[in-house]
Parts: C-alpha cells; sequence; structure tokens
C-alpha cells in the first residue's frame, strides 16, 4: 500500500510544478516590450500558451503504447525546450526570435503540461479507483500552488531586481523545475496494478489535513497588500512552502510501518465484509455457496477486508480472481471498468465526438473553466488597467485559491453522505453561479471587486476541472481517458483565442478613445475590460444553462448509480 501512497505523491509533486503557464501573466508585459508587440499579438501569445493543448491527445495515445515515466520525460523535455529557447532570448544569448518562434516555442512549452498532467491523471484513476475523484482532487489541487511556489523562488533569487530579471527567473524555472521534479517522480509515477482497493480512510485523512494547511499557508503568505509577505522574509515563505510540499511522505511512510507492524492490510471488497485471517485460523468449512458473502462482527466497517501478509500482492489477488466484477443492481445503465471504476459506457474518441452529451459537456467547460482560464491569463493587463502594481500578489493569490478550488469536490465527496451528493453536471452548473457573479462585479472598479472576483474565478475554475476528470471517467470509460479527456481540453485554447483575442481588441478601441493610451497602445481605466466583463458575464450564465441540460439528460445514469464505499 505504500507503493499506493507513494505514486500520489509524486503526482502531487509533478502537478505543483505543472502550472507554469499560470506564470504567463508575470512576464507577458515583459515580452510585449521586447518583441514590440501591440495587446492583440500580446494575447496571440496567451492562446499560444494553451494552444499546445490542440496536441494534447499525443500523450493520451503515447500513455496508451509508453511506459508513464517515458511519457512524463517526454512532455518535461518538451517544456525544458520551450521555455529555455525564450530563456536565452531573454538573456541576449539568441540574437533575436520572431514573433512566430516564439509563439510556435510557447505552445511546445503549453503541450508539456498535458504530458504531465495526463500521467497524474492515470496513475490517480488507477492507482486509487474507488476513491478516484479524491486522489484526482488532491493531486491537481496542488498546480494552483504552481504560481506560488514559482513566485516565492522568484522573490528570493531576485531580491528587489527589475521587471526584466523576474521575467528571465521565471522563464527559467518553467524550463528546467518540471524536468528536475519529473526525473525524481519518474520511478514513482507507475501503475502500482493494486487488483483490489484497499481501505484508504486513514491516509486520505491526513492528506486532506496537509494539503488544506499547505493551501492556507499559501493564501496566507500570498497577502502582500496585507502586509504579511512583508513581515515574512521571502526566504522564510519559500522554506515553509517546501516544507509543507514534503509532508504528503508521512502517509506512504506511516503506511509501510503499519503494515510491517500488523502483518496485515485492509482491503475493500464490496458492501459486505469478509475476513480472511480468521476465516484461516478457524476449523474447515464447507464452502459458500458460488457468490455468497459472509458478514463479520458489525464492529468493523462495513467495506473492509482483513487479509493477513497480502498488502503487495494485488497482481496475486487480481489473478486468483479476487476482483470481482460489480454491477448497477435494478439498472441497465452503467457498468465498471477498470478495477471497479464505474462509468456510463466505454468508448473511443471517435464514438464520444458523436455524442450529444460529449457536446453538451465541452461547452460547458468551455463557458465555464476555459473563461476562467481566459481571465486569468489577462490578469497582467487587467490589473495594470486599474492601476494596481500587485500584479504579482493578484497571480499568486489566484493560483492559490484555486488550488482550493481544485480540491473542493474530493472534500465533498469524501466526507458529504450518499443521499446528499449530487451528481457531476450539476457541481458543474452549481460551480458556475458564483462565477458568473464575479464576472459582472468586476463592473465595479474598486481594487477590492478585483481582488474578491479574481479569488472566486479562481476557485470556480479549478473546481471545474477537477470534476471534470471523473466526469470524463463516468461518461465515456476509463480505458481511453487519456486521449478522451484530452479531446475536451482542446476548447481551452480554441477559448483563449476567442475570447482572448475579443478582450483585446475591445482593449485597443478603448486605449484609442483615451488620451492616456494615444500612441503607446496602453489603455487606462476600468473601461479597458468593462465591455468585456459583460460579455464574459453572459457567457458564462449562458453555460450555466447549458450545465443545467447536461446534468437533465444524465440524471437517469447519476440517479442508478449504487454508492460503492463512499464513492458517489
Amino acid at each position: 500500500m505504500a507503493l499506493q501512497w507513494l505514486s500520489l505523491v509524486a503526482a502531487i509533486w509533478l502537478q505543483s510544478v505543472n502550472g507554469s503557464n499560470l506564470n504567463f501573466p508575470a512576464y507577458s508585459s515583459r515580452l510585449k516590450h521586447l518583441l514590440s508587440i501591440s495587446q492583440v499579438q500580446l494575447n496571440n501569445l496567451a492562446f499560444a500558451n494553451d494552444a499546445g493543448k490542440l496536441f494534447g491527445w499525443f500523450s493520451g495515445v503515447a500513455a496508451a503504447y509508453l511506459p508513464l515515466w517515458v511519457v512524463l520525460l517526454i512532455g518535461s523535455t518538451l517544456g525544458f525546450i520551450g521555455y529555455g529557447v525564450q530563456y536565452l532570448f531573454l538573456i541576449n544569448q539568441i540574437t533575436s526570435l520572431s514573433f512566430w518562434q516564439v509563439f510556435l516555442l510557447t505552445a511546445m512549452a503549453g503541450n508539456s503540461i498535458c504530458w504531465i498532467n495526463t500521467v497524474c491523471y492515470i496513475v490517480a484513476i488507477k492507482n486509487f479507483p474507488l476513491d478516484r475523484q479524491v486522489a484526482v482532487g488532491l493531486s491537481t489541487s496542488y498546480v494552483g500552488l504552481s504560481a506560488k511556489i514559482f513566485t516565492d523562488i522568484v522573490d528570493v533569487v531576485n531580491v528587489s531586481s527589475p521587471a526584466g530579471e523576474r521575467a528571465k527567473t521565471y522563464l527559467l524555472l518553467n524550463a528546467a523545475l518540471p524536468l528536475v521534479v519529473s526525473a525524481v517522480a519518474a520511478p514513482l509515477a507507475r501503475d502500482i496494478k493494486i487488483g483490489r482497493s484497499r481501505s484508504l480512510a486513514g491516509g486520505f485523512s491526513i492528506m486532506f489535513v496537509i494539503t488544506i494547511a499547505t493551501g492556507v499557508y499559501a493564501v496566507i503568505t500570498s497577502l502582500g497588500a496585507a502586509g504579511v509577505s512583508r513581515i515574512l522574509p521571502s526566504y522564510l515563505s519559500l522554506t515553509g512552502m517546501a516544507v509543507w510540499l514534503v509532508f504528503p511522505v508521512v502517509v506512504p511512510i506511516a503506511e509501510e510501518l503499519k503494515e510491517q507492524w500488523q502483518r496485515k492490510c485492509w482491503i475493500r471488497h464490496d458492501m459486505k465484509v469478509y475476513n480472511q485471517s480468521e476465516d484461516e485460523q478457524s476449523a474447515p468449512r464447507s464452502p459458500p455457496p458460488s457468490g455468497a458473502t459472509q458478514p463479520v462482527s458489525p464492529s468493523l466497517p462495513p467495506s473492509l477486508l482483513t487479509v493477513s501478509n497480502e498488502c503487495h500482492l494485488g497482481p496475486r489477488l487480481a489473478s486468483s480472481g479476487a476482483t470481482q466484477s460489480l454491477s448497477l443492481e435494478g439498472s441497465k445503465e452503467g457498468h465498471a471498468g477498470l478495477e471497479g471504476i464505474w462509468s456510463r459506457e466505454e468508448i473511443g474518441a471517435k464514438k464520444m465526438v458523436t455524442r450529444i452529451d460529449f457536446w453538451l459537456y465541452f461547452f460547458v467547460y468551455f463557458f465555464g473553466a476555459t473563461l476562467g482560464l481566459v481571465y486569468m491569463n489577462n490578469l497582467g493587463q487587467i490589473a495594470e488597467s486599474r492601476g494596481s502594481s500587485e500584479t504579482s500578489t493578484l497571480v499568486s493569490l489566484s493560483s492559490s485559491l484555486s488550488f482550493f478550488g481544485r480540491l473542493l469536490p474530493s472534500l465533498y465527496d469524501y466526507f458529504s453522505k450518499s443521499k446528499y451528493r449530487i451528481s457531476r453536471p450539476a457541481s458543474i452548473a452549481a460551480t458556475m453561479v458564483p462565477m458568473c457573479g464575479a464576472f459582472f462585479l468586476l463592473l465595479h472598479g474598486s481594487h477590492i471587486s478585483l481582488y474578491v472576483s479574481t479569488a472566486v474565478i479562481g476557485i470556480c475554475a479549478g473546481a471545474i476541472t477537477s470534476i471534470a476528470v471523473s466526469t470524463t471517467t463516468e461518461l465515456f470509460g476509463a480505458h481511453n481517458f487519456g486521449v478522451n479527456h484530452n479531446i475536451l481540453v482542446t476548447n481551452i485554447p480554441i477559448g483563449s483565442f476567442l475570447f482572448g483575442d475579443m478582450a483585446a481588441l475591445i482593449y485597443k478601441r478603448e486605449g484609442r478613445r483615451h488620451s492616456s493610451g494615444a500612441g503607446t497602445g496602453t489603455c487606462m481605466g476600468t473601461s479597458c475590460f468593462h465591455t468585456t466583463f459583460l460579455i464574459w458575464g453572459c457567457l458564462c450564465s449562458f453555460g450555466t444553462l447549458l450545465a443545467l441540460v447536461f446534468h437533465a439528460r444524465t440524471r437517469s445514469f447519476y440517479s442508478h448509480r449504487q454508492p460503492i464505499n463512499g464513492q458517489p
């Protein structure tokens, strides 16, 4: 079981440095100056930052044929090249790069994120089949810490340095840090072949405590505007973050020590209970009828099986027939896939794109999480236009709160009772409602509205991103998840281009109308993005309506699903 937890720790470390694209606002203004490009061209670079996701499905195909560690190293190498060449350009080791060369390098770097994401998702889904939403939410939440981690390192390296030096450091970290962490995590990020899903309640409880504490620490040390980050020296902030990132290792160490001491581990069976070690010690009995179950003491949790000296024999258990297929009693809709992973149907990409539900899902994500990501990509220009000098703080804060957004669905799944749970599409709809309000709140020009809206959008976009992983698995199956989910997220670069270019054109038009922007291409004032926020709020509201339709079409599947060991 320790290896199972180590794989989750590896995914956590990988995700904590896999948000390099979130750093774009921190150095976008510098790129705009060095390349002498317009706001529209800068937005096209922001699009390139996401355009690599158009080819993210390559990582899903690769994961089906190559070991996960190879997929991981391919992805980190692509990022090293994409960001590394841009870094050499900024430090004048490369004399010149054209706009389109930088565009292609940025797209290559953006594609690298898909490869690392694919590995982390597959590890969480296959190694924690009955707790996939919890595992996915825990690991992907750490993406929200990426900007915070990078900013802390930059603050230590570039104390009182000009913006140009900070931009160089950001690009260097974007290139090197994911590659280094991937090399360390590669031996651990693999399919453990667990066979049966163990009882993981204790480990997840500890993980939640560590994760929440890490997020709280990140948010508190991000509050530069409140003076918190000025009181705490930057090197202490970075050291504290490093310590919190190491803390999850406590869980696999504790599990290994417990297994060695008890010489047994709890293994999840179904809604009834067996105790194999007690059976082995008792007198021989006549075998029970096929498919029958033998309950044990009611003091044991009703989802556990005690196995002596079998903690690392997942493949043996599976091969001996211990892995049972699960069924939906009384329901004709849905079936169990990989080790009890519920799905409505197991289909590939070709069939998926012919489903109406997929396109509803696609546009819900398009007007939800994608719209939120576009807002965060433009956060640097939005803050500048409002006269805010706290761009780095806003980026770090939105990243930290996105962390909690990605974690919230896991907390809800883990602690809520089955009868109070709602379907994944309904969860997405509920999450989009406050996001709509945040866009309309931005119409107010105060700094507090900027901070509040950024926080809400970061939380909601993060939550939708986390929920979507389980939604794809449940509706279209786990076997082709790597390809299917990467096809879904192709809407991110499409939205980045359409929504971002629209915002840039409006920004340019408003800049021409104000004398402050004459001849500089710069727009100052709340009017620069006023129309954009109004349009985005309306689009988000439309996406919420689509989410309700999506919920109505999938309600039958979710209402007939049997809750198994805490999984909805």
